[in-house]
């Protein structure tokens, strides 16, 4: 993407505005999740001690996709990331179409998202109704995101340290009392735990899979670093010291984190899965104020998703109206081209409109539009590896020189395709998952035959001002 622009107000591209140490922050930690320290006590509850398998798979898959992403991100840094490259790959109407949807994920989560914190506030302040709190929290993350892309990167940076600094510390913990180095404190182990409860895999290997489902949506957001990079002064250098740390990132954050807490927490413990695997663990280690400390890191963790679906929702919308799949107005950005705010008014706008229908619409309506946007993460991810596939094709074939490359192409590409495929048709065997993934399919189509018929009238349109200047 170019960072010259036009001078003057209502300008069309994007000022670089984010530091390094905000974009590399935002790579480290924009993969930790609420899911992480709450969600991740269903999956264990569900697959017993072989959840580990269902969240290596899942990490594998982020690892892979990201690298693909990484190649194209790295040779056109762009804002609108993957949907662009679906857009010169496979088709603008499947820009057009990844694009939209992916928007729709993110502006769904900020719903999701302010409902969380304001349960966690409400419960500290229940004089407050939750839908002040929730109300509240979006306007202030809103009115960050209207300033500048530099204030969105400083409240990341600080929501992103303390989330590191809390993973470091429950590793710290659980290692401890793993050696036995904290006094009176009781660790099963992981072995005893295998043994003492039907073993590795007590539910069978059907629950991995269904585990896998859980935990791969848990790696939604990790991609965001390819969006905000090409808001820095040196995007292909970020993508790409970015893509290169996943890998120790997930394996620290999620593969050792959950070890440790199989590790102390027995998988059939009932309370694993209501008050989440960190709190459990922390309550079975005998910290004091476990519950109060989760919290704290989950409101925070909250607050970093909801502000990065802001952001990241308001930039997709604005790169589709610059390719024009969007109303123009929404690719105006302010005077100093930092930020487009009537995209991120227009993305919270409905925001706030999925909030209301929370709150005071019938509770199927919110269902039906969470389950619409269910099986979006891997959509996109298909989306990489199809548009990796071809770009890769094109480039091999004008003999241009990458210097950044997915492994093992195009091997491992089909790979990823073939699993995610398979990971969609799973998911419509599970009745759990079968209306996501039927909703998706449903909001998919209407996106498509909308991107088919907008695809249309830009050449209507071309033809048009082409007889004109003729």
């Amino acid at each position: 993407m170019s960072h010259t622009h036009p001078s003057g107000p209502g300008k069309t591209t994007l000022a670089p505005g984010l530091q390094q140490r905000h974009v590399t922050m935002l790579s480290i930690a924009g993969v930790i999740g609420a899911g992480l320290f709450v969600g991740s006590g269903h999956a264990i509850a569900a697959a017993g001690p072989a959840a580990l398998l269902a969240y290596f798979a899942a990490g594998t898959l982020v690892v892979l996709v990201m690298r693909m992403l990484g190649e194209m991100a790295v040779a056109s840094p762009d804002t609108g990331s993957f949907s662009t490259y679906a857009d010169r790959a496979i088709g603008k109407w499947a820009g057009f179409t990844i694009g939209w949807l992916y928007w729709w994920f993110w502006v769904l989560a900020i719903p999701l998202e302010a409902i969380a914190a304001a349960a966690i506030l409400h419960a500290w302040f229940p004089a407050v109704d939750t839908w002040v709190f929730a109300l509240a929290v979006t306007s202030l993350l809103t009115v960050t995101n209207l300033f500048s892309v530099a204030r969105y990167g400083e409240f990341e940076f600080w929501f992103a340290l303390v989330k590191v600094v809390a993973i470091i510390a429950f590793i710290a913990v659980g290692a401890f009392a793993m050696t036995g180095a904290l006094p009176h404190r009781h660790v099963s182990g992981l072995g005893t735990l295998m043994a003492a409860h039907g073993g590795f895999a007590p539910n069978g290997y059907g629950a991995v899979l269904g585990a896998l489902l859980t935990t791969m949506f848990s790696f939604m957001g990790t991609e965001i670093v390819t969006i905000a990079a090409a808001e820095s002064r040196n995007p292909a250098r970020q993508i790409t010291r970015a893509t290169n740390s996943v890998i120790w990132r997930i394996g620290l954050f999620y593969i050792v984190s959950i070890f440790l807490v199989i590790s102390v927490v027995p998988w059939n413990d009932p309370q694993l899965a209501q008050v989440g695997s960190y709190q459990r663990t922390l309550e079975l280690l005998d910290i004091p104020y476990a519950k109060l400390i989760v919290d704290l890191v989950v409101l925070t963790s909250v607050a970093s998703c909801l502000n990065s679906a802001i952001y990241t929702s308001s930039r997709m919308v604005f790169s589709l109206a610059k390719r024009g799949d969007a109303p123009a107005t929404l690719c105006r950005t302010t005077a100093s081209g930092q930020v487009p705010r009537a995209a991120v008014l227009a993305s919270t706008a409905i925001a706030f409109l999925t909030t209301i229908v929370n709150y005071f619409a019938p509770e199927k309506v919110f269902t039906f539009l969470l389950a619409s946007s269910g099986a979006v993460a891997l959509l996109v991810y298909l989306v990489i590896a199809v548009s990796q596939l071809l770009l890769r094709r094109r480039l091999r074939n004008s003999g241009t020189a990458l210097e950044f490359r997915m492994w093992l192409y195009p091997w491992l590409t089909w790979a990823v395709i073939a699993f995610i495929v398979g990971a969609l048709g799973f998911m419509l065997t599970l009745p759990d998952h079968r209306d996501e993934v039927l909703a998706t399919a449903a909001l998919t189509a209407v996106t498509v035959a909308l991107g088919v018929l907008n695809g249309r009238r830009k050449e209507a349109v071309g033809y048009a001002r082409a007889d004109m200047n003729a």
